[in-house]
């Protein structure tokens, strides 16, 4: 029973923190949660096409298409011809603002969150993190997908991504 009891508690946890990362960053970006994964992807990796953007935040190619005029109407992306029938997108100043925004509102309840646990807990906790999104990776199979609202940065200034490695270590990379 206390396993059941530890993954009922994994849910609810992952399911508040969910909720208070999408709120944060949807708010400050003034977009939907695919719009801001989409943004803070574009950061991340410029000039994507659509296709792939959308299937890096879990969208077919039409509502991709979809999102990214929302994202042009509100002024933080722009598309451009690529080679053939490719077109790339790029987030503009304002979507670049929008991104620093973001990310620092999906941090701020983060960090409050974390606050209630002291150096040492810390240091334990981001293990077991690491270790937990090392075993997810094994299931999702996609860091791209896993690390949509991630702000890489962050996580790799002065250590080592544990889905990133996962991903390395599962298809052989460096």
């Amino acid at each position: 029973m206390h396993e059941r009891r530890l993954a009922n508690l994994l849910g609810a946890a992952s399911l508040a923190v969910t909720d208070l990362v999408l709120a944060g960053t949807t708010e400050a970006g003034r977009v939907s949660a695919s719009g801001a994964a989409a943004l803070i992807v574009l950061a991340d990796a410029p000039d994507l096409g659509v296709t792939e953007l959308g299937r890096r935040v879990r969208l077919t190619q039409s509502a991709a298409a979809r999102m990214v005029d929302g994202l042009e109407a509100a002024g933080l992306a722009r598309r451009r011809r690529g080679e053939g029938r490719t077109v790339r997108v790029r987030l503009t100043p304002a979507g670049e603002d929008a991104v620093r925004d973001m990310l620092d509102a999906r941090g701020s309840p983060l960090d409050g969150v974390l606050s209630v646990l002291d150096a040492d807990e810390r240091e334990t906790f981001t293990a077991l993190l690491a270790k937990l999104l090392a075993r997810l990776y094994s299931e999702v199979g996609d860091a791209d997908v896993m690390c949509r609202l991630c702000d890489r940065h962050c996580c790799v200034t002065g250590a080592v991504c544990p889905v990133g490695q996962a991903e390395r270590d599962a298809t052989g990379g460096t």
